[in-house]
């Protein structure tokens, strides 16, 4: 028999060892000696452990006992040469050394997997790439708040891990309105939905963070993440160990900050004369904004905002609502003064459509403008913008209530020296014809802007 058909023997018994009667299977073994896993190292380290304990062994018996024992496998294995020839019993030997070998290793990954991923699909070695991948992937600080946030989060979390979501808290409508009436706490609503896009097991986290009590003294109308954060808030002592907390029980793939600890109150000068105080009533008052500012005016950023910041590699602005949710995050100079000061990539993703009561007939450049404005800095360098045109349904839908897609105007937007991105990047509900960001494709435009700015 030639030493080609035992290797060939060999394959296929290794391939039968490891239950995978198929190549995937072992490629998918193979893939523990992949770059980057930091594991081929500490089975090395563990090789090397066994051989010294060896030799201590040894040198403390005087070597006795290792003479008697190389002295009769010697016996035996010259037995055998005589009685097999070597070119047989040599491939046999490496054979059986390999399936002893492949076998304990199986058993050992099994072991760990079923350990840690007891009800898991996937493969703990794919899951320890990914980790890898996600953790080395670029740090990136996004701004906003509101469903444009959480939107945009859904998508990054697919290419990095280290990601920095810096979230308004001046929000003073519905529940987390009336826990911050109640409980003195900051407003947990947009904090809550970048949890949920941030979690692991996101969809049903987004399910159970979104549901409303419909019945109960108290309790009606409430969400259960606003309530889980508030509890929370109430045994940590202050929100941000609370979001620290939840974030670790929640398996949360990146931070989620307050952009200030500071009991925000936005408010709002309007064209017609008049001062609107409140975030909710800003945008029910339906009136042109020429002026946005907060109570207490400069509230001091959180510094681990600041921090984030300043090691941040790409710094994303938006998308959301521009004075409700963007914008009162610019209100803290500090955050302001750090993102100015930073030279990496910095973007800003304008809505696709304008936003009744606070964005009624602005272009693109009317966003920039109303940002550059309320920090009195130039925070980005470039403007992400659709340039798919909905369908004549959401056309219609959202003329109804004075919506309309923002209009690019070129040539004012290059005036204000901001380098222009077009992408579509554009969902429809063909139902409801509803227009929101395709997380994936959003994301997906962002880390190829990066790449080819970075570079």
């Amino acid at each position: 028999m030639s030493s080609i058909s035992i290797l060939k023997r060999a394959i296929r018994t290794l391939q039968h060892e490891s239950r995978g009667r198929t190549p995937q299977r072992v490629n998918r073994y193979f893939k523990w000696l992949a770059p980057g896993l930091l594991v081929k190292r500490w089975l090395l380290l563990s090789a090397t452990g066994v051989l010294l304990t060896s030799l201590g062994v040894a040198i403390w018996a005087k070597l006795t006992p290792i003479f008697y024992l190389i002295q009769f496998t010697s016996e035996v294995l010259e037995t055998i040469a005589t009685v097999v020839p070597n070119y047989v019993s040599g491939p046999i030997g490496i054979i059986c050394g390999l399936i002893l070998i492949f076998w304990g290793q199986t058993r050992t990954v099994r072991s760990i997997t079923e350990a840690l991923q007891p009800e898991g699909d996937a493969e703990l070695v794919d899951v320890l790439m990914a980790h890898r991948r996600l953790y080395r992937g670029p740090k990136i600080v996004v701004v906003g708040g509101g469903t444009g946030l959480s939107t945009l989060l859904r998508g990054l979390k697919v290419y990095s891990a280290n990601i920095t979501a810096i979230v308004t808290v001046a929000d003073d409508g519905g529940s987390s309105g009336r826990l911050r009436q109640e409980f003195g706490v900051l407003p947990p609503g947009d904090i809550r939905n970048c949890l949920a896009a941030l979690a692991d097991q996101e969809k049903l986290l987004t399910e159970l963070f979104q549901y409303r009590f419909s019945a109960g003294n108290g309790l009606v109308g409430h969400s259960f993440g606003n309530l889980f954060l508030t509890a929370m808030s109430e045994i940590t002592g202050d929100l941000e160990r609370a979001i620290a907390a939840s974030s670790q029980v929640l398996a949360v793939r990146g931070r989620v900050l307050p952009a200030t600890l500071s009991d925000v109150c936005l408010w709002a000068q309007l064209a017609d004369g008049r001062r609107i105080e409140g975030e909710s009533n800003i945008t029910a008052a339906k009136g042109k904004v020429l002026k946005i500012g907060c109570t207490p005016e400069n509230p001091p950023a959180l510094p681990a905002v600041l921090k984030a910041i300043e090691e941040a590699d790409y710094i994303i602005i938006g998308p959301g609502s521009l004075y409700t949710s963007i914008i009162p995050n610019l209100l803290v100079p500090e955050i302001t003064e750090a993102i100015a000061a930073r030279s990496v990539p910095r973007i800003y993703v304008c809505n696709i459509m304008t936003q009744p009561g606070e964005t009624e007939g602005y272009t693109v450049s009317d966003h920039i403008r109303a940002i550059d404005d309320a920090c009195g800095k130039r925070l980005f360098d470039a403007v992400l913008v659709h340039r798919k045109v909905p369908s004549a349904q959401a056309l219609i839908k959202y003329s109804q209530v004075n919506s309309h897609p923002v209009f690019l105007d070129r040539e004012a937007t290059e005036k204000l020296s901001r380098r222009i991105v077009p992408a579509n990047v554009m969902d429809e509900d063909e139902y409801t014809n509803l227009v929101r960001h395709n997380p994936e494709r959003l994301a997906r435009v962002l880390l190829r802007w990066y790449s080819r700015a970075h570079n």
